[in-house]
């Protein structure tokens, strides 16, 4: 039945571009050159050779620090070299923990010391290597602690306020969370926020196991030994070295001391495998967990704290080590210091097939394709810069390092910056800069499905239709013209160019249909991608096109494609969101201040357990967001004005140089010069990370997490100063047509 409607979307489609003679950007006779250079860039590329890549570049650990890094970085600086560009390593000397002592015992009358160590398989060639970095969260403190253990759900601000309803506290104690609904770092963060001296993280296989599907080797899913490691650096206070915030951590660089880095936690972290995970739950007393709290593990789930206490050391090597960004250039024939960036990473936390390989094998697909239309005689107006990074895993380091350095310098020249990271089956998933959509859509609409043979826009939109929530949600699909690109927050490169520097930028991906378990374990190998990720690595070749055309198109456009009427309307639909927030609270305010007045809750309890009465809040004040409103609406009056202008007709006058300027510099003036509230690194008054959702965006963010927080002269002042930006966007729109 799902086949059959699915079938019957893909046949919808508002647009096929099998047939696009325009481009935007292009007057009629340069889009047709375009569309020739695309077909033979297209015709370059080779599902096989990507395979082959990320075969050779998975083939032994990796991680940032190890001799693999640098091999690996050799690797692709050769590879980039033989293709015709002109690459070079450019170096950064960073701090990178690696553990010495990792121990977790059980003690009291149940006794367990945990495994911590992931088996290796014999249908897994790569999983018996040496040099594979133990399971461990990078930036956990050095500790040891010994305390009662607490069952925290996911470990998230809201998980803690239903545990002080319990009258559960875990101040002095060691907390275990569930790896998921997070980015992991927020998960130690909260933990030591309300007084934890120790955090577990570990996988439930309701969330990655045997729940969704057969376990590796047999399926894709984590099995019982699987530990995800990754970094819980608390990146949404600024990523990058930890050691040199807001400056290029170059060999003389000015460096903090260790102990007053703020992004380096307080308490040690470690990852566990639900194997080691399970004894720790069933010695857990106190109450049963709440709805919906419950893995599933064949146990009965408990908060505790109980009898039984746990024992956690940790110790870790914090060495300066060398990140090794590898960057190729292509001069550009008419605006040489006018740089369309393109950039990848390349370390992983072990053999990392899939998180990055898969994503930098399509890149340097791309590249290769490049240099044979360079041996053509074909040459790029803009010049082209291809990076892959180092570093990304333990905190966007070789990225960030790199845009911290040469901060000026890109924002004066930077167009535009294409990420991408791993890459595996599926839907495509874009984000970005919203003046970009249409540019996207145009793309999107020209590269072909590898497994349905329509265009990857009309099958993303197809799955949209299927999974909107609501007959009105269907409708606006259906009524628009396009697909938005989802806002951005972090977990991957993009992060220092959109949010610190200002650069427009975008991020694509493949994925949707390459559930599994692997995600930063030693099974994330070459082995397991091609059994379960992309098979015939065409999914590769998808995103070579894709984000290929990205890079052809805005590095020959005449007139660059930026439309900065979809900025306005998003800006506005982020606004609405607010205001109807700020109203909701209020009311949910009064009807809960009302309860527990009327002792509701109380009368609820149960007699027999602890139960505290939640505190009257504050009533919501008046929240005036006419600065707000009035500055998008001299946005939308600019952003219309210069759209009219913005035609082929301006390639006659000589403007375009000058328009085109304006428009890749255009996003650098909703940067506030302060930054965010207790962040001054997230510059970009639109989008961040979340201060407690991590990789997961925030809209609006001084705003919004004002709201959330309930701290409503913060927000007031944050509307002030988001409208202030917007305004000076309107201004600057205009001044070349005044």
């Amino acid at each position: 039945m799902k086949k059959t409607l699915t079938l019957s979307l893909l046949a919808f489609s508002s647009f096929t571009f099998a047939q696009q003679k325009t481009i935007s950007g292009y007057s009629p006779t340069a889009a047709a050159g375009q569309l020739k250079t695309e077909q033979s860039f297209d015709a370059s590329l080779s599902a096989q050779r990507i395979g082959e890549t990320i075969k050779e570049l998975s083939a032994f650990p990796h991680n940032i620090g190890s001799p693999g890094s640098k091999a690996v970085a050799e690797k692709i600086l050769a590879k980039y070299k033989s293709y015709g560009l002109d690459a070079y390593l450019e170096t950064y000397q960073v701090l990178f923990p690696t553990p010495k002592t990792r121990l977790l015992e059980l003690t009291g009358s149940s006794k367990y010391t945990a495994l911590l160590k992931e088996p290796a398989l014999k249908e897994d060639a790569t999983s018996s290597q040496a040099n594979q970095l133990p399971t461990y969260n990078a930036w956990s403190a050095d500790g040891d602690v010994t305390g009662e253990l607490v069952f925290v759900n996911y470990g998230l601000p809201d998980d803690y306020e239903k545990l002080a309803t319990m009258g559960i506290d875990v101040k002095g104690k060691i907390v275990i969370a569930k790896y998921g609904h997070s980015w992991r770092g927020i998960k130690p963060k909260v933990a030591y926020e309300h007084g934890a001296i120790g955090c577990i993280i570990y996988s439930d296989p309701a969330d990655d196991g045997y729940t969704a599907g057969d376990v590796y080797p047999q399926g894709a899913f984590k099995g019982e030994f699987g530990v995800q490691r990754g970094s819980v650096m608390d990146m949404v206070i600024y990523p990058g070295d930890p050691l040199t915030p807001g400056a290029g951590a170059t060999k003389n660089a000015k460096r903090l001391d260790r102990n007053d880095a703020p992004t380096i936690l307080k308490i040690p972290v470690l990852p566990i495998s639900y194997h080691d995970a399970k004894p720790l739950l069933a010695a857990l007393s106190g109450p049963v967990v709440p709805k919906g709290w419950a893995g599933s593990l064949p146990l009965t789930y408990h908060t505790g704290p109980g009898k039984a206490t746990v024992h956690l050391k940790l110790a870790f090597n914090w060495d300066i080590v060398t990140a090794y960004d590898v960057i190729a250039k292509i001069k550009g024939s008419t605006y040489p210091d006018e740089w369309v960036l393109r950039g990848n990473h390349h370390d992983a936390w072990v053999n990392g097939a899939g998180d990055p390989i898969s994503g930098q094998a399509a890149m340097l697909e791309e590249a290769k394709a490049l240099g044979q239309l360079l041996k053509s005689g074909w040459k790029p107006k803009r010049s082209i810069v291809y990076c892959s990074w180092d570093g990304e895993e333990p905190g966007l380091l070789g990225s960030t390092e790199f845009a911290e350095e040469h901060e000026k310098e890109l924002q004066q020249k930077a167009v535009v910056y294409i990420n991408s990271d791993g890459n595996g089956r599926g839907f495509l998933g874009a984000g970005g800069s919203q003046a970009l959509e249409g540019f996207t859509d145009e793309i999107t609409q020209n590269v072909i499905d590898p497994q349905t043979n329509v265009s990857v826009f009309d099958r993303k939109r197809a799955f949209s239709l299927i999974n909107a929530k609501s007959t009105k949600d269907k409708k606006e699909i259906i009524e628009r013209k396009g697909e938005r690109l989802e806002a951005l927050g972090s977990g991957s490169d993009f992060s220092s160019f959109l949010q610190h520097l200002g650069i427009p930028t975008l991020d694509f991906g493949f994925g949707g249909e390459d559930a599994g378990g692997e995600y930063h374990s030693i099974y994330d190998s070459f082995d397991d991608y091609k059994r379960f990720k992309d098979p015939d690595f065409k999914y590769g070749v998808a995103l070579s096109k894709t984000a290929g055309h990205a890079v052809l198109r805005m590095a020959d456009a005449e007139i660059l494609p930026f439309d900065f009427r979809t900025l306005q309307a998003t800006i506005g639909r982020y606004t609405t969101e607010l205001i109807e927030l700020v109203k909701t609270t209020r009311e949910n305010t009064t009807i809960e201040n009302q309860l527990i007045k009327a002792n509701d809750y109380t009368l609820a309890a149960d007699p027999t357990k602890k139960f505290i009465v939640p505190e009257v809040k504050t009533d919501v004040p008046e929240i005036d967001f006419k600065p707000l409103t009035s500055a998008l609406d001299s946005l939308k009056k600019s952003a219309d004005k210069l759209a009219d202008k913005q035609s082929a007709d301006m390639l006659k006058d000589g403007k375009h140089d000058k328009l085109n300027k304006l428009f890749y510099q255009a996003e650098q003036q909703l940067l506030s010069t302060d930054g965010l509230p207790r962040r001054g690194w997230y510059k970009h008054t639109i989008y961040a990370p979340g201060f407690y959702t991590g990789y997961g965006v925030k809209t609006l963010p001084g705003i919004r997490e004002a709201i959330e927080q309930r701290n409503w002269t913060e927000a007031q002042a944050q509307i002030l100063v988001v409208a202030g930006r917007i305004n000076a966007l309107a201004a600057y729109l205009n001044s070349p047509i005044d």
